[in-house]
């Protein structure tokens, strides 16, 4: 938007409107007074709950650029990033650059420019929940909000999984990640395959940009779009998260990130790192493990697949103790399901993520998890296989249970090993 200097000062000399803001900035000693910091949050969340913008800092309400001291740059930026993150709920991560403009004497002026995308989620600021109306912003009735809510949350009427992200381009989805969904009976051009996949979306601006399933499933880092999209590890040393005496209470923590089927697969490599395995001399040799690892393979699947990623702020929990494995998954459960019918019944709140899931394939030598070929099975059979097979190797079934009614807990207890 407003991509090169020309055309901002175009804009600037044109003023305010749905897309651009203007602020002039003003200190007092090392401080800044002006914008006021709740009056530039509200502005700039008002831009993210709307179709993003910009925000110009050094230019005032007569569309003068008076710019910012060069002394001075480091405290203003400083000053709108630390508001992103304090004023903001969830905080915002704008492209804040510095460049110069000229003034309207023709001398060149140092200015601050905030670049505000449109937002995968709605965001609070100290005036409430506001939006853009032209070149004001305004709170939003209640209809509106909600209808927003449904648009960029969980009771969606676009499911998030299929919501383009702002700021992604093509370019950031690895082709050794997406052409492993491609047929190679049909030559289709990137976009075409990757609107397919429903990898990629347009946008209301009509650009083609990676979606939530494509940057989950074909970037090394999905983190940079999603901040908690990963799953962290923790192997504690007994039964409580706590430490007994002087003893260090963890043995091992991990923040798992990649791809979902990398995570997947490096979450069983912590599991099975850090669990205990004793020799069983019953009928010939052989090991058993505290976890069935075909049972924590499901387990896993089964969190990435179902979590709710529109809640910001909520990652994956996967925590190890000497008596049981605990794996908290974000989001209640969807439709109509209760904990008691998950083993009966089926169903996908991010359904283009579990499509792909079902078509992407195990390397042969991590098969061994689950004995099939994809990383998922779309029959709903896993939460049957983890009770089935935990109680086989434990002799108790596992728990699920809702944890404040805002995330999934499964307990799978250990078998209790000899010696």
């Amino acid at each position: 938007m407003f991509d090169n200097p020309v055309d901002l000062i175009e804009k600037i000399r044109l003023g305010e409107d749905t897309f651009l803001e203007l602020k002039e900035v003003r200190f007092a000693g090392s401080k800044v007074t002006a914008p006021h910091r709740d009056s530039l949050a509200d502005e700039l969340a008002a831009l993210a709950n709307s179709r993003g913008g910009v925000c110009v800092l050094g230019v005032d309400d007569s569309r003068e650029v008076l710019g910012i001291a060069l002394d001075r740059l480091d405290a203003v930026e400083d000053f709108v990033r630390e508001i992103c993150v304090s004023s903001i709920t969830p905080p915002l991560a704008p492209v804040i650059e510095r460049l110069n403009l000229p003034s309207s004497t023709g001398e060149m002026q140092a200015v601050i420019r905030v670049d505000v995308a449109r937002s995968l989620f709605v965001h609070r600021s100290p005036g409430g929940y506001l939006h853009r109306v032209g070149s004001a912003k305004r709170e939003m009735a209640p209809e509106y909000l909600a209808r927003l809510f449904q648009q960029r949350s969980q009771a969606r009427i676009i499911r998030f999984d299929e919501q383009p992200v702002p700021g992604a381009t093509l370019d950031d989805l690895q082709p050794v990640l997406w052409q492993r969904f491609a047929s190679s009976r049909v030559n289709e051009s990137r976009e075409v395959l990757l609107d397919k996949l429903a990898m990629a979306r347009q946008d209301t601006d009509g650009v083609l940009r990676p979606t939530i399933t494509g940057v989950l499933m074909a970037t090394q880092d999905p983190r940079r779009w999603l901040p908690n999209a990963f799953i962290q590890a923790v192997a504690y040393r007994g039964t409580e998260i706590w430490p007994q005496g002087d003893q260090a209470y963890q043995l091992d923590a991990q923040d798992i990130t990649g791809p979902l089927d990398q995570q997947v697969l490096a979450a069983c490599h912590f599991v099975r790192k850090n669990m205990r395995v004793a020799a069983s001399k019953q009928e010939g040799r052989h090991d058993v493990p505290q976890f069935d690892l075909t049972a924590v393979f499901e387990a896993v699947v089964n969190a990435v697949a179902h979590r709710d990623y529109a809640i910001y702020g909520a990652k994956i929990r996967l925590r190890l103790f000497a008596d049981r494995l605990e794996l908290y998954s974000p989001g209640m459960i969807p439709n109509t399901m209760t904990v008691e019918s998950l083993p009966y019944r089926q169903a996908a709140r991010n359904e283009e993520i579990t499509s792909l899931l079902a078509k992407c394939g195990l390397p042969e030598s991590e098969r061994g998890f689950s004995g099939r070929s994809a990383m998922m099975d779309k029959r709903g059979e896993g939460v049957q296989i983890i009770l089935d097979l935990t109680e086989k190797l434990a002799g108790v079934r596992p728990t699920y249970r809702l944890v404040d009614e805002s995330e999934l807990l499964l307990v799978i207890p250990a078998a209790t090993l000899a010696g």
